[in-house]
């Protein structure tokens, strides 16, 4: 028992029950003690004298006293219960975090994030245990999770409309956005969750993330193609399996082991900023042939423009670091540019 917590305690009974002199406190302490172990299993066969048969006075200020020793004990250990969860739930929340010097070599990404680092955790239920903790990845598992969960709900919604009001052929073509946009949010959450688990684990999960973005630009064309061209069929198809080809083509070289480690991470972003500035040319084609005027006006290409710009600018800061590299440690847990590059794609 703490020093504090028996002289607390001590202090509590003496206001509680005052004793007439410190002798008759102590044989009241001993007669309970003495009480407490005759309750145990005894080797002797010797019948002590019952004392408190002879002394009815002591055994009610006895009992008395166990009670209120009892009641003290009850209401000290609310207080004490109280901070041993406050301890294990901040335990559970920051529990786990390292320094950006001991991640072994596969976990090492981004250097500029100091500190709150997650180690190698060889267990999918640590993993999706550290979603409710507080880590670097934390604010990039939460934004893309919710991510999915609003397009989920956007989906079933959309999907649902009655057909005379959402005709069957518009349902197809926005599912194919919608589905794009689930597929990279979700694969960016499981690999935002999961990284920490293994190189094997992390690998497999990074080639899904950037799977995902592609999809998500493939998806986020096929509307802007079926609007923009939407009298001429073969135009139409054309552009839709040129779109198809380069997504596949980005897809087959996000396999490549290589792709996903850290010194290519200049070439990632500039092989999808590639693959979005190739969606530009059916909207240049589109300008040539209907006008700028009526392309800013019915297409409603500044909507696009703003969008794509917004990629771009996702695109660069993630190359380059930024925010993380002007003030390294700064940013270890929240605006860290550790993927976020999905942050911009997702629109």
């Amino acid at each position: 028992m703490d020093y504090s917590y028996k002289k607390l305690k001590d202090q509590l009974l003496s206001d509680t029950i005052p004793f007439n002199d410190r002798d008759s406190h102590e044989q009241s302490i001993r007669h309970r003690s003495l009480r407490r172990r005759r309750s145990e299993p005894s080797i002797s066969n010797d019948v002590e004298p019952n004392n408190n048969l002879r002394n009815p006075n002591r055994l009610s200020h006895s009992n008395l006293y166990d009670q209120a020793d009892d009641l003290i004990d009850t209401v000290l250990e609310v207080p004490t219960k109280c901070v041993e969860q406050a301890r294990e739930v901040g335990k559970r929340v920051v529990q786990y975090v390292v320094d950006h010097s001991h991640l072994p070599h596969w976990l090492v990404d981004n250097e500029f994030l100091i500190s709150g680092h997650r180690p190698p955790m060889p267990s999918f239920k640590e993993c999706f245990a550290s979603i409710f903790r507080l880590h670097t990845e934390t604010v990039n598992i939460w934004t893309h999770l919710l991510g999915t969960l609003f397009f989920i709900i956007i989906a079933i919604y959309f999907s649902l409309r009655p057909s005379d009001e959402v005709h069957i052929e518009q349902k197809l073509i926005f599912g194919a956005f919608f589905l794009g946009a689930i597929i990279c949010l979700l694969c960016s959450t499981l690999y935002h969750t999961l990284y920490c688990h293994s190189p094997e684990i992390s690998k497999f999960f990074s080639k899904l993330d950037y799977c995902g973005i592609a999809l998500l630009i493939i998806g986020s064309i096929i509307p802007l193609l079926y609007y923009q061209f939407y009298c001429e069929f073969g135009t139409k198809v054309a552009y839709l399996t040129f779109i198809g080809l380069l997504g596949t083509g980005c897809i087959v070289i996000t396999m490549w082991d290589k792709f996903s480690s850290s010194q290519y991470r200049v070439y990632r972003a500039l092989l999808f900023v590639t693959f979005a500035v190739f969606g530009f040319i059916p909207t240049c084609h589109y300008m040539i042939r209907f006008g700028i005027e009526h392309a800013f006006t019915a297409g409603a290409i500044q909507y696009l423009l703003i969008v794509a710009s917004l990629y771009l600018i996702g695109a660069c800061l993630y190359a380059a670091r930024i925010p993380e590299r002007l003030a390294p440690g700064l940013f270890d847990i929240w605006v860290n540019q550790k993927k976020k590059i999905h942050s911009f794609a997702d629109l």
